[in-house]
């Protein structure tokens, strides 16, 4: 018997349904699971379908068989056989010319294909047989619905997993993101491993354990660094001692004053770099008073700079440590003396205290990177001091728990304004 070639109809196509996603992870795993459903789909669909076509093939050339033998013993048609059908397809008739008995199967568009069977009779006449297996083919209906709601529960399913896996994972990156930028404010406790937590032992926690690898390298080559620096200041201290008592002893006259006045200026050099390297040690704490801020920072201005104005706005008693405020003030209105330009107010406003010039204003790295040491600015704002006091200010306000911010004044004034809001 012989078996024409049959083109397979394709399965009806589904509408995609589209998922509004947040997380790359679940847009792919999302497509992989649609991938792989409509790859089981098609091979499914397909295998069903030729498993039911050479079924029907082989039902219809039994029947074919049937109605010849009862031809050829009665010359009656049986099983509704056709004698020398008009409407047979051709490559089936050329089958049956060539003296074979052949299945063919068509179809025109309905819900189940047409198959044929023909075979010669010996008196040159063709017998055959035209069905449609509309009763099996009805099964196809049936599991087409099948894998489509499977497609879409497993399109679903993988969803709803990348959902869970990018949601986890972007929960661990987000705790990583944070503690590694407490790391670099300054944070010497703060652990990435810790803070993401878990035991999962993924590129997460690998990340995690390089970030807090690198942060301990850093620390330790930042506290050797302070180390190095503050043995030296030390250091320096006695013979600078030494120099300022020796010069008291020069006869008086301008070379005794200029050396008196670099000696000094040597010493406080010594003292401030001795006191960074004390607040780079994360080892200072504050000695808390409660104070009156107005009446505190008025005091101190007048100490500190005669000519600048004290406004109080609104006055406050806070908690703080008055030996790290007057420092801070101080050198608040050193920088503003010594780089600004007259006249320069301050501020009080309940906790907060502003410190206002009208010189040129900060430079532009200090407004982005904050303050550094040893660098003194633009040349408009340079040529004195080394860059300590703004340092030195920031510092114990870390250690106050206070928050220290520059920025330049707007309008045609201008000016350098810096704001200590102390904490609550």
């Amino acid at each position: 018997m012989t078996r024409l070639p049959y083109r397979l109809p394709r399965p009806r196509r589904t509408s995609g349904v589209r998922f509004g996603l947040r997380w790359r992870l679940s847009v792919a795993i999302a497509a992989v699971s649609a991938l792989v459903a409509l790859v089981l789909s098609l091979i499914i669909y397909n295998a069903t379908q030729v498993s039911m076509i050479n079924s029907s093939r082989d039902v219809q050339d039994e029947r074919l068989q049937s109605a010849q033998r009862i031809y050829e013993s009665t010359e009656r048609l049986a099983l509704g056989a056709v004698l020398n059908d008009p409407d047979l397809p051709a490559p089936l008739r050329a089958a049956v010319e060539r003296g074979e008995r052949a299945t063919y199967v068509s179809h025109d568009g309905g819900d189940a294909p047409d198959v044929w069977a023909a075979t010669p009779l010996p008196d040159g006449g063709v017998l055959s047989l035209h069905s449609r297996f509309t009763d099996r083919y009805s099964v196809l209906a049936e599991l087409d619905q099948t894998l489509i709601l499977g497609s879409l529960s497993v399109v679903a399913g993988g969803t709803a997993l990348g959902v869970l896996i990018g949601g986890r994972l972007s929960r661990r990156l987000r705790k990583a993101a944070t503690a590694a930028a407490r790391v670099a404010e300054g944070d010497a406790d703060v652990r990435v491993r810790e803070a993401i937590g878990g035991r999962a032992r993924d590129e997460t926690a690998e990340l995690a354990r390089a970030i807090d690898a690198m942060a301990d390298a850093l620390q330790a080559r930042l506290e050797a660094e302070r180390r190095v620096t503050a043995d030296i200041a030390h250091e320096l201290r006695t013979p600078v001692t030494g120099l300022l008592a020796a010069a008291e002893l020069l006869p008086e006259g301008r070379p005794a004053e200029l050396v008196r006045d670099r000696a000094q200026l040597l010493r406080t050099l010594v003292e401030d770099v001795l006191e960074v390297a004390r607040l780079d040690g994360a080892a200072e704490r504050a000695e808390l008073q409660e104070i009156a801020l107005g009446e505190f920072v008025s005091r101190r201005v007048r100490t500190f700079a005669p000519d600048a104005e004290v406004r109080v706005v609104n006055d406050a008693v806070v908690t703080t440590d008055p030996r790290r405020l007057e420092r801070i003030l101080g050198n608040l209105l050193a920088n503003a003396a010594r780089h600004g330009e007259p006249p320069v107010v301050v501020d009080v406003d309940e906790r907060l205290i502003r410190v206002r010039d009208h010189g040129p204003g900060f430079p532009a790295e200090l407004l982005a990177e904050g303050p550094s040491r040893f660098r003194t600015g633009t040349s408009d704002r340079a040529g004195r001091g080394h860059g300590l006091g703004l340092t030195i200010a920031a510092g114990q306000a870390r250690v106050l728990g206070a928050r220290l911010t520059f920025r330049n004044a707007n309008g045609a004034a201008g000016g350098a304004v810096a704001a200590l809001r102390l904490p609550t």
